[in-house]
């Protein structure tokens, strides 16, 4: 059976701006297109359009319209399910392998960049969550996708969600790695304070992050891949990449001997409510 791409749906400005990215995903890795309106008692109801007792609002049936209207060769499907709605998001997007969300719903307030259902959604999801705000981009239209990596071993499983969307939009790769000196006297005392000194440095994690992409350049021939190291803070460094990237896609680690732990820590923080366009978070271990 065809997988879906589940979008989270409530009438909101940035729900629609997610619906139509998921649309353009959906058609880009050939899935079906699953909306989906949780909260609320009731019980799921029937997908057909001309059903008068389906709870969904008139501004979600109306954008299942519009899009069935636009794009008449993508299989969509829309649908109310009942409960806490980032637990029944996340669940509907871990049985497809991924949820794409606005970044703020229509309970949000004001002011807010992130929504508590897209928070909640994108620290505990089980599956890849992509977040869409309103007036970004559809991704695939515009850059390369950057993905953010750290360590002397990049994640394998963001690593592959990062090729595999740059193969799907046919566009490049960034992967960016931000190297920062401790602070103190060792950063200001020479020799380490040296220009030549910290250019080495960047030089030599470059080779190192160029070997890491290797074998996933030999896997995805047709995706042109770089290696970038900035001394930036990583959260800087993403945000302002993601002024000019398709997507942005960064690794939530998922803690095992502590699940109560938090599970996005600052740079997922910064990205996710400073990012010019959509990005992805992707649970690993």
């Amino acid at each position: 059976m065809t997988q879906s791409v589940v979008v989270g749906v409530d009438g909101s400005a940035e729900s629609t701006a997610a619906a139509e990215w998921a649309a353009g995903q959906a058609r880009r890795s050939g899935r079906t297109l699953r909306m989906v309106h949780a909260g609320g008692p009731q019980a799921p109801l029937s997908e057909q359009p001309g059903d008068p007792a389906e709870p969904l609002p008139e501004e979600v049936r109306a954008l299942r319209n519009r899009l069935v209207d636009a794009l008449p060769d993508l299989e969509i499907h829309c649908e109310h399910v009942p409960g806490n709605p980032a637990h029944a998001l996340a669940a509907a997007g871990e049985r497809e392998g991924m949820l794409v969300l606005g970044s703020r719903g229509r309970g949000g307030a004001a002011g807010l960049v992130l929504g508590s259902v897209a928070l909640q959604a994108a620290a505990h999801a089980a599956c890849p969550v992509v977040l869409v705000r309103s007036g970004a981009d559809d991704g695939g239209t515009g850059g390369d996708v950057v993905v953010g990596v750290e360590g002397s071993r990049p994640c394998d499983e963001v690593l592959a969600f990062a090729f595999a969307r740059a193969a799907e939009y046919g566009t490049g790769l960034r992967a960016l790695e931000s190297v920062t000196l401790p602070a103190g006297p060792y950063v200001t005392d020479a020799p380490m304070a040296r220009p030549e000194i910290r250019e080495s440095m960047a030089a030599s994690e470059t080779v190192r992050l160029q070997d890491a992409l290797a074998r996933w350049r030999e896997k995805y021939p047709e995706v042109r891949a770089e290696a970038e190291v900035t001394g930036w803070p990583a959260g800087r460094a993403l945000v302002e990449a993601s002024r000019s990237a398709a997507l942005v896609v960064l690794g939530r680690r998922t803690p095992r001997l502590l699940p109560t732990a938090p599970r996005l820590g600052g740079t997922a923080y910064t990205v996710l409510h400073h990012a010019h366009g959509p990005v992805a978070v992707v649970p690993h271990e």
